[in-house]
């Protein structure tokens, strides 16, 4: 009995002792913690171009994937991760983005992406699927930038999808993108687009160089095969930097081969607007998807962000309202003279190679 009680004060004692030893470790540890917070968090600092892309905290994505089609050019290469961070971090939608790229950037573009957790893939683009069907003009060549036809063969890049988004670079998304996803395409069509006429950014369209609300500013009806249409040339236009995509309905109306048929004439008999400017992937598209196609919710489509004077044509009020801004135009948002360019620097992931950098102002006059 004497012998039972002894091993149970051991016992008491050794609890005791363990209980101790890990209350002094504990105390060690919150006293390492709060060194470690004070050396590293410094008040007031600002540091460039912050993101939250490499929080700890991951996003549940769930529901079936949703497909993203994306340019990424050598030369803007940071606009496409911008674009795509900005999709992915208002969205706990499953994104899956298929970016089009050209073969020299592959390696950059990985390199880039692997400090992130967005799940992609990449297709390389060969420019050749483009010979017969671009002008031979010294001048207009020049011009041309291949990728800006990648949207015309969005079911050859995914064959067994059904609906897509297609993104031009030059935006940045602040709604959740599965509601863009879910825009309604009706029976018979291939894609849903904003209208000029009457989106919510119509009152930002540069008017008078070309009439560019409408057909007229894209296409020269004077030519025969234009007339032969029978097309209204004042027909509202729409912007194909953004859509959503029937696949499926794409494949069978045969529109890539349609497209591929109005550049090929294009090319032969200058088709196109003489005040075009640089937009030689619209006229096309303006062609086959005339008064067939759906419409999105024009707040999935505040463009003109990249002409001059946008800064006063919309208020704050509304560019923070809005689904989706476009900086179509000359000014992009990575550079000095863009309107609402702070909005794009929320989004941007700097270049782990250096070689990608947005120009501002303040940097250029320290």
């Amino acid at each position: 009995m004497t012998v039972r009680r002894v091993n149970v004060v051991i016992l008491v004692l050794l609890v005791i002792a363990f209980l101790i030893i890990l209350h002094r470790n504990l105390l060690n540890l919150n006293d390492f913690l709060k060194q470690e917070n004070s050396a590293d968090t410094v008040p007031g600092m600002v540091l460039p171009f912050e993101t939250d892309f490499l929080s700890d905290h991951k996003v549940t994505r769930t529901g079936d994937e949703i497909p993203v089609v994306i340019t990424a050019p050598e030369e803007r290469l940071g606009a496409a991760v911008t674009a795509m961070n900005s999709i992915y971090r208002n969205s706990k939608a499953n994104v899956v983005f298929n970016i089009v790229t050209l073969n020299e950037s592959v390696v950059h573009l990985r390199t880039w992406l692997s400090k992130t957790d967005m799940k992609h893939k990449m297709i390389v683009f060969d420019p050749k699927i483009l010979t017969g069907k671009i002008s031979n003009d010294p001048q207009k060549v020049e011009a041309v930038k291949p990728l800006n036809f990648a949207r015309f063969f969005l079911p050859v890049f995914l064959p067994d999808t059904e609906k897509v988004i297609y993104l031009d670079d030059d935006v940045i998304v602040q709604g959740d993108i599965r509601e863009l996803f879910d825009t309604s395409i009706k029976l018979g069509h291939a894609a849903a687009f904003s209208e000029d006429c009457d989106s919510a950014s119509s009152k930002g369209i540069a008017r008078g160089a070309g009439n560019q609300n409408s057909y007229i500013g894209f296409l020269d009806f004077k030519k025969e095969a234009i007339k032969k249409l029978g097309m209204r040339a004042n027909t509202c236009s729409f912007n194909p930097g953004v859509f959503v995509a029937n696949l499926t309905e794409w494949k069978q109306q045969n529109i890539t081969s349609q497209l591929e048929f109005w550049m090929e004439r294009n090319a032969k008999e200058d088709l196109y607007s003489k005040t075009l400017a640089d937009s030689i992937t619209t006229p096309p598209m303006l062609i086959v998807f005339y008064k067939h196609h759906s419409n999105i919710d024009p707040m999935w489509h505040v463009r003109h962000l990249g002409v001059t004077g946008a800064g006063n044509r919309y208020s704050p009020q509304f560019v923070k309202a809005a689904k989706l801004l476009h900086w179509n135009g000359h000014y992009k948002p990575w550079g000095r003279a863009s309107s609402f360019s702070d909005i794009w620097d929320k989004w941007y992931i700097p270049d782990p190679t250096g070689r990608f950098h947005p120009i501002r102002r303040h940097a250029e006059e320290k």
